[in-house]
């Protein structure tokens, strides 16, 4: 069941696109302060030497953009195996419930066995209720014992001099 939408790989002809869907996600997670990335940035980390993230267009019967993923793949050390780490979908409001989100989270859990990984994960903010129903819906459960960590500037900063000194 697709709708009538077309999942694509996101091309430099689509950052517009990426930093037009990028924050409105950002307005929907009440975080539109820290949403920074350029057309330049997006570019380099997308369609750099080597890439840094990869992403996806979704787009509607009229080949309107209605939503889009953004991934990347990091490393779990005790399987030795890659993990597809989604780092944000974003879903229109008016596809919400169409099955878009489904036919993405879909596509990303293909993508995620082709490139041998045996897991997908990602973090969803404790109040957004509608996707932690959602992420229930498709199988996903919270990572249980963990908790996850973030070291920004300016203690990363420090952190970088301290171990140069």
């Amino acid at each position: 069941m697709n709708a009538g939408f077309l999942l694509r790989d996101a091309e430099p002809r689509d950052l517009p696109t990426v930093v037009r869907l990028v924050r409105a996600l950002a307005r929907y997670e009440k975080l539109e302060h820290l949403a920074r990335g350029t057309e330049e940035l997006f570019g380099r980390a997308l369609f750099g030497t080597p890439p840094r993230a990869f992403a996806l267009i979704a787009e509607g019967p009229g080949g309107e953009a209605a939503g889009f993923a953004l991934w990347f793949y990091s490393f779990r050390t005790f399987q030795a195996l890659p993990c597809l780490y989604v780092e944000d979908v974003y879903v229109e409001p008016e596809r919400r419930g169409s099955g878009l989100g489904r036919l993405i989270f879909a596509d990303l859990a293909r993508r995620a066995l082709a490139e041998g990984c045996d897991r997908m994960e990602w973090s969803v903010l404790d109040w957004n209720a509608p996707s932690i129903a959602f992420y229930d819906r498709i199988g996903s459960r919270p990572r249980e014992g963990w908790t996850l960590r973030v070291l920004t500037q300016p203690a990363l900063g420090a952190l970088a001099g301290a171990a140069a000194a």
